[in-house]
């Protein structure tokens, strides 16, 4: 073979090998590893909390003590500072009189702050505030020995007015729809005897029928009614002989006649005194504004018995805080700042608190279903 034979097949075989390069795979280069860059991790928020709520009964949310507004609201914010002062001397709790503007908006308070409200309420205002809301009662008004009271349908002492039956269309004045003695009792018992008043006056208060009837406003007037102490400072009758059945007569129900014309309030008027029998109705109240108002208005008629006013807690209040308080409230009965406070005849007349039941009450709800009444909005 010569050698340009062979130079041409060294050629071939070159260029064949430099083909089959480059048809066969790629080199590729060794992958280089790299770290992940790195992340900074997620700054926690800091969240925003709320500090805890004050605890009830701190002066930043004081325990508020609902009195109804039945008397002048004065006296019983007077009267009512007074407790709240001995409560707190006794639990270190703190307490907030309020006065509400009706029985409905105490009972509507009451629903509205179930776990801070505590409130001296009357047995139907009890009776409703229970159904709407599960308020509880916790003590009843005791006053000279009486676990009850009464309403008293009162007149103008001059009027010819003798029995109920007079009062047909005749002009009512009472104190506020809410109010068991002062409109709820009468009204039932009207209705049952088939008596049908005419124009009706909203007053505002006991004080204020008994001046609407004192002046000549309105033609009857009712209110409550609470046993006259004989001069021997005891009631006119027990609440023994009165469950007993023998008292029967409107005579026993008032002080005697021939002292009427010599009552008066005491020298600090503190007290309506008729020839040393104390009056202590409704009269009693306007003793100093019109100290001849035992001359000028009698009683017509007496109620049935009504279950005496409550100290009630809101449904929610607190088991620990609520016998703190109970146990405060019978110490505080005993002494005799009780009597600038509740006690007084001024204020609601309690002489002292008992232990109270829910099922006592069952007759105003009985009374509340009968007639289909609800509080007033």
């Amino acid at each position: 073979m010569n050698k340009r034979i062979v130079f041409v097949l060294l050629t071939l075989i070159v260029a064949a090998s430099m083909m089959l390069s480059a048809c066969g795979p790629a080199a590729t280069e060794a992958p280089v590893v790299t770290e992940a860059p790195a992340t900074e991790a997620p700054t926690e928020v800091p969240t925003a909390t709320e500090p805890p709520a004050p605890a009830i009964g701190s002066p930043e949310h004081p325990i508020k003590v609902l009195f109804v507004p039945s008397v002048d609201a004065n006296i019983i914010v007077t009267g009512g500072e007074v407790m709240a002062a001995a409560l707190n001397e006794a639990t270190g709790l703190t307490f907030e009189v309020v006065v509400p503007t009706s029985y409905a908006a105490t009972i509507e308070e009451m629903c509205a702050s179930p776990s801070d409200t505590m409130a001296f309420i009357p047995g139907l205002g009890y009776a409703l505030a229970s159904q709407l809301c599960g308020v509880d009662v916790a003590f009843k008004a005791i006053r000279f020995g009486f676990p009850v009271y009464w309403a008293e349908y009162i007149v103008a002492r001059d009027s010819e007015y003798q029995t109920l039956a007079d009062l047909e269309g005749k002009t009512w004045g009472y104190g506020d729809q809410g109010s068991t003695s002062g409109y709820m009792v009468p009204a039932v018992e009207l209705a049952a005897a088939g008596i049908t008043p005419g124009e009706q006056k909203q007053t505002g208060g006991h004080n204020q029928t008994v001046t609407a009837v004192y002046n000549g406003e309105v033609d009857f007037g009712t209110v409550f009614y609470s046993v006259p102490l004989t001069p021997e400072g005891k009631p006119l009758f027990s609440y023994d002989d009165y469950v007993a059945g023998k008292i029967t007569s409107l005579e026993q129900y008032e002080i005697a006649a021939d002292a009427i014309p010599n009552c008066a309030p005491d020298t600090e008027g503190k007290k309506l005194l008729c020839d040393g029998w104390r009056v202590l109705d409704a009269r009693a109240n306007i003793r100093v504004e019109a100290p001849d108002v035992m001359q000028k208005v009698r009683i017509l008629a007496v109620s049935a018995a009504i279950p005496n006013d409550t100290l009630s807690f809101g449904p929610e209040f607190p088991a620990d805080l609520r016998a703190q308080i109970e146990e405060a409230l019978l110490a505080f009965a005993a002494t005799e700042a009780w009597g600038t406070s509740i006690g007084s005849a001024d204020f609601y007349g309690w002489s002292g608190i008992a232990p109270a039941t829910d099922a006592e009450y069952d007759m105003v709800r009985a009374m509340v279903a009968a007639t289909g009444y609800q509080a007033p909005k």
